[in-house]
């Protein structure tokens, strides 16, 4: 009986110190730059630098359909499978725009631009300079799922609504770990503001 004991006491230490781990390496994941400019009823208002990211569309359906298969597309890209087999450092979060198409995309590591990153052996990926934005998002934690992201984008709306803040009503579901990642899961839901004053 004891053995059964100090043997479930060591898988649970173990467990823990790995998932210490992840989420330390996660949280040395570069990320995209911004500054929080307010926070408001649960919901905080960021100014995002211009970036680069790499991205791939597919036809609308649910992020739970979809984030897998556009995952693996892009992670496919940075882990070499492109002209150069160069490998490309993970970033995040990673993005997914929720509209009539849906878009995953991942943020180019500071250092490459659209002339020296390796070009993509799967054609669908392409790339796009995102200029700098103010973004409303709200944070939720644990696995996203399309409920989930409903739920909390409806909320967002609410609040911007509340305070007469003007948006694009494009929203997008924002990613910060990886799956194998089993605690403090860090998502977020965001949309763009338009002339917002600060």
């Amino acid at each position: 009986m004891k053995i059964i004991i100090y043997s479930g006491v060591i898988l649970v230490v173990i467990a823990l110190i790995t998932a210490a781990f992840v989420s330390n390496s996660t949280k040395k994941t570069e990320q995209h730059k911004y500054v929080v400019l307010q926070n408001l009823d649960g919901i905080e208002i960021r100014k995002y630098a211009a970036a680069l990211y790499s991205s791939v569309q597919f036809p609308a359906e649910s992020y739970d359909k979809n984030s897998g298969k556009g995952f693996r597309v892009l992670a496919s890209y940075i882990f070499g499978d492109n002209e150069k087999k160069e490998s490309i450092s993970m970033t995040s979060p990673v993005v997914m725009e929720l509209k009539d198409t849906m878009k995953m995309s991942f943020l180019v590591p500071e250092g490459y631009t659209q002339e020296n990153l390796p070009k993509p052996s799967n054609k669908a990926i392409f790339f796009e300079q995102r200029e700098e934005k103010i973004i409303a998002t709200i944070a939720f934690g644990g696995w996203a799922s399309d409920s989930k992201i409903e739920f909390y984008r409806d909320s967002l709306k609410q609040i911007l609504q509340k305070h007469k803040l003007k948006h694009t009503d494009v929203f997008s579901f924002y990613g910060y770990n990886p799956p194998f990642d089993l605690v403090n899961r860090r998502n977020e839901v965001a949309v763009e503001l338009i002339d917002f004053q600060y």
